[in-house]
């Protein structure tokens, strides 16, 4: 997927086993990391912690931690994330993607892109993004 890796050598944990806490599944089970063949999980960029539903108020949180702080594929990640949920929950819920406080050099930024309806729906213009994001999110990766 990126011709360049940041981070050539990350650390790759093991799965969990677990049962689905919501209706709409788990968000972080099988999203491939863009520079890795593992999934984020695998890398603890996303944890089960990590993911605040409240279906009364129709709102998601997930705060992911990138293996580097300067990670360049923090947005991609995020907007992995963001698809998802696009893809998998009711258009109710209002979702909000963040980096985990203090591990991104540019975490403000990333933030405000991740965010920011405008900005979201411009990237999702792009075809070469869109075909990295469904690479990412493609179901058959195990």
């Amino acid at each position: 997927m990126v011709s360049e890796s940041i981070n050539a050598n990350p650390v790759v944990y093991e799965k969990k086993e677990r049962q689905a806490r919501n209706p709409q599944g788990d968000v972080d089970k099988d999203i491939k990391d863009p520079e890795h063949p593992y999934s984020l999980e695998e890398l603890k960029v996303i944890t089960e912690d990590a993911i605040e539903v409240d279906d009364k108020s129709s709102y998601v949180r997930i705060t992911f931690t990138p293996t580097v702080e300067h990670c360049s594929m923090a947005t991609v990640i995020g907007l992995c994330l963001r698809v998802k949920l696009m893809r998998s929950l009711p258009s109710r819920y209002k979702v909000d993607i963040r980096v985990a406080p203090g591990s991104h050099a540019t975490e403000a930024a990333v933030n405000k892109q991740l965010n920011d309806k405008e900005r979201v729906a411009a990237a999702l213009e792009n075809p070469n993004l869109i075909d990295m994001l469904d690479e990412c999110l493609a179901p058959s990766y195990a």
